[in-house]
């Protein structure tokens, strides 16, 4: 075998430079915070973010010592957002995109502060802590020239977006039913009188909202269940519970659902049911056949044509269509998950974010949560938790 070089250089393939990293900064995720390390793992798994800047605590101390940690500069390193953003902004080499990990109400004045200066945002879920709040960031989001993405992470699963588009694709027909659960068994006790930092900020009404297991997981479930069917939802009637003693927000919520199109759905969420981690579960029926798909097990889809054997359909095996393709790094039969998924999102934004540089907007077609999704999640609380205090009255979500 020859060991001579080509001497002609056309024959050589060009590889396309790859775009430079997008710039990044994150309000929240200091030490101890479970979130913020999601994110930045998922921002790092396909290489398109570099962490330079963050207000990673409202307290200097920890502020610092998290920056450390990540190894991010401490002059760069701020205990205000308001004068990150303003600085940042201000900077050359300022950040292009903000990743916002905190409690639920300081998404709305975060993510207002960046996005007012031209800065995209992706934000963790919910959009906001209060409806008021999410109907003046659309506006906001509306005005701005940067993107703002909302992390419903599940959306970045393949098997999930395989089952949207076989939805689109009509090889389920007219969806008639559909049966979507997130049990947890977390909050059976009162761990927040313990001093764990997830349980004590979740179930305070200041800092999460009107709902919380309803805000916290049900919002997760009501995202899936629309952005699979594509259906919109006409209204609800809910009953939720609060069965731990002392505590000021709701820990279980059943709610009923009316579709667009005649569809009718069921809802339950809970955060007290013994023996379930992270049991989100999807079930989706039309006159021509139906999917299932679990979260503990995400790697496949139950596709069952009605009148036919149930079919297996496995992300990166031979069932798996192109949607489900394109979020999928690895050989099928190696699991990828909960990071993974996340990591979907961060990808598709840093697309989008890629794009903007060149003054594209995004596709139609993109599968990115945006800022409407959340308000539609933010609402959807507020109609179950008024519903419930009502009587379970049936309402429709205030848009």
């Amino acid at each position: 075998m020859s060991n001579s070089q080509p001497t002609d250089a056309t024959t050589i393939p060009k590889t396309a430079a790859r775009p430079e990293r997008i710039r990044l900064g994150m309000v929240g995720g200091g030490r101890d915070a479970f979130i913020g390390a999601v994110h930045r793992m998922a921002s790092r798994l396909d290489d398109h973010y570099e962490l330079v800047a963050g207000a990673f605590s409202s307290t200097a101390q920890k502020s610092y010592a998290s920056a450390a940690d990540l190894g991010v500069d401490e002059s760069r390193t701020y205990t205000s957002f308001m004068d990150m953003a303003e600085q940042e902004a201000a900077r050359d080499d300022g950040i292009e995109a903000l990743s916002i990990v905190t409690p639920n109400h300081l998404h709305f004045p975060v993510a207002k502060a960046f996005l007012e200066h031209g800065i995209h945002v992706i934000c963790d879920k919910p959009l906001t802590s209060s409806l008021a709040d999410a109907k003046a960031l659309v506006a906001v989001a509306e005005q701005s020239s940067a993107h703002f993405i909302l992390t419903h992470n599940y959306t970045g699963y393949p098997m999930i977006r395989q089952a949207r588009s076989m939805v689109q694709q009509g090889l389920l027909g007219d969806i008639r039913v559909i049966q979507v659960e997130y049990p947890q068994d977390w909050l059976a006790t009162k761990l927040e009188d313990s001093g764990q930092k997830q349980a004590d900020w979740r179930t305070d009404p200041a800092r999460s909202g009107m709902g919380g297991c309803i805000g916290d997981i049900g919002t997760h479930a009501f995202n899936l269940a629309a952005f699979v069917s594509l259906l919109e939802l006409e209204s609800l009637c809910a009953d939720i519970q609060t069965y731990v003693e002392g505590r000021q927000l709701d820990d279980n919520a059943h709610v009923m659902l009316r579709y667009a199109g005649g569809a009718r759905g069921m809802l339950w969420s809970s955060q007290v049911a013994a023996g379930c981690e992270n049991a989100l579960r999807l079930r989706v029926f039309g006159h021509k056949g139906g999917i299932e798909w679990s979260q503990e097990d995400p790697n496949y889809l139950w596709f069952t044509p009605l009148g036919q054997p149930k079919q297996l359909l496995t992300r990166g095996g031979s069932g798996a269509n192109d949607a489900a393709n394109a979020g999928t790094r690895i050989p099928g039969g190696h699991p990828e998950g909960y990071l993974e998924g996340f990591a979907n999102l961060y990808t598709d934004a840093a697309h989008a974010i890629i794009g903007a540089r060149r003054g594209e907007s995004p596709p139609a077609t993109s599968l990115l949560p945006t800022v409407h999704d959340g308000l539609k999640g933010v609402a959807f609380v507020s109609a179950v938790v008024n519903s419930s205090l009502e009587g379970g009255v049936w309402k429709t979500l205030d848009l």
